[in-house]
């Protein structure tokens, strides 16, 4: 089967996504595997344990695309009513028993020495017309549907059951059917800037880019990722049109970006001085140690990362980093005297070739008239110099935390850079 683009639609179903008691991973990891594929995702939709909400999800989705993906709602309770729709959708005049699936059921209770209830083996039961997609982790089979020269499966919504039957199964069996093209992206990180100056910068590249090449602004606080993506035939020639625009995009802002690639500022960071052998300790006040887990979050990080302090008190600042009390008492803890105290402290307390600090007001109180709420001081250092700045950001404390680490992150990237 040919299509110019080949599109998927992604389908999660259960009322507990709905109401955010879990929040739908599977979705993100699935349109990865099908971009790797060549598959454009055209929609993903999330919809409750509704019949009619499922047959409608199924009869719009099928108009918009070629392989409609539905996970979730395959569980032995009365709640889980994902496959009765399927058999009436697909029109379907029996149930069939799978014996392969059977036989998996039964082996997994024998293992835990469990009862085998009428339900569980009810389980193997699936719609005389659709094509087993054996699970060979968990009791409930995948299944495909051929409807309209359009392809329905589902999987089950434990993640790594689907993974498995997407991996093993679902990618193998479309592109046995369908002739695929090819997706290729590109993604450049920024730092500092908004998708405004952004997009103004890059006016006259984004003019110039080809039908088939689409260029893409992600925001988030203190950063926008540029995603170039393509889509053709040629897999080589598509990477090299790419590159191209990737070296364009990256000398109209030579200060802005940060890396040609889909890479958060803090592994940057890691990956660079990983390479040039720099040890890395933190001192952090407001920000409550949101700096270090976002160093810590990746493996290999403790051939950089150090550790440093959680400094929330005025008194262990002063005992772990050193700062003077008078200086505290003089300028308060958000202050440039307080905050480059703290990164020498942390320099020279913890032993590491660089340092970063932070102190601020996160809110939503605390905030006074020479010193609002948002007010943050920001210093990073090695041992031939120190940055201190000052950042005066909003009034919500959350946001403040994230903003204060990002840019503590973006200024440590500078002096990195700079060194």
């Amino acid at each position: 089967m040919t299509r110019d683009k080949v599109l998927a639609e992604i389908i999660t179903i259960g009322d507990e996504i709905l109401i955010g008691q879990i929040i739908d991973t599977n979705s993100a990891w699935m349109a990865i595997e099908l971009n790797k594929a060549g598959i454009s995702v055209k929609q993903i939709t999330s919809i409750s344990d509704d019949e009619q909400h499922i047959l409608q999800a199924f009869a719009d989705a099928e108009t918009r695309a070629d392989i409609i993906i539905i996970t979730g709602g395959l569980g032995p309770t009365k709640d889980d009513i994902t496959k009765k729709t399927m058999y009436q959708y697909f029109g379907a005049t029996a149930w069939k028993t799978d014996d392969e699936t059977l036989k998996i059921i039964e082996k997994i209770f024998a293992k835990y020495n469990a009862p085998l209830l009428e339900s569980n083996k009810l389980q193997a039961a699936v719609p005389n017309n659709c094509e087993v997609l054996l699970n060979d982790l968990g009791t409930a089979p995948g299944m495909l549907f051929r409807k309209n020269h359009k392809i329905f499966i589902s999987l089950p919504g434990v993640p790594y059951e689907m993974m498995n039957l997407m991996e093993h199964k679902v990618l193998p069996t479309i592109t046995s059917i369908f002739k695929l093209g090819n997706i290729v992206h590109r993604t450049i990180l920024t730092v500092g800037v908004g998708e405004s100056f952004l997009a103004d910068k890059l006016e006259n590249i984004e003019n110039q880019l080809p039908q088939h090449i689409k260029l893409a602004y992600l925001p988030k606080l203190g950063q926008v990722r540029l995603r170039l993506s393509s889509y053709g035939n040629n897999q080589a020639q598509l990477k090299n049109e790419i590159d191209t625009y990737v070296e364009k995009i990256t000398a109209a802002i030579p200060d802005n970006w940060v890396a040609k690639e889909d890479t958060p500022l803090e592994k940057v960071i890691l990956n660079a001085m990983q390479a040039q052998g720099l040890s890395l300790s933190v001192a952090e006040s407001c920000t409550g140690g949101t700096i270090s887990q976002l160093f810590t979050q990746h493996a290999g990080c403790s051939s950089v990362f150090m550790g440093g302090g959680i400094v929330y008190s005025n008194q262990l600042k002063t005992k772990l980093l050193g700062v003077k009390p008078e200086t505290l008492k003089t300028y308060g803890a958000v202050s440039e005297q307080t905050i480059n105290e703290m990164v020498t402290g942390a320099l020279a307390n913890f032993n590491t070739d660089y340092a970063l600090a932070v102190s601020g007001i996160a809110g939503p109180d605390g905030g006074q008239p020479d010193k609002p709420v948002g007010t943050v001081w920001i210093a990073v250092a090695n041992k031939d110099k120190t940055i201190a700045q000052k950042f005066v950001f909003g009034n919500k404390r959350q946001q403040n935390i994230e903003r204060s680490a990002v840019n503590a992150l973006h200024l440590l990237y500078q002096l990195l850079k700079n060194a």
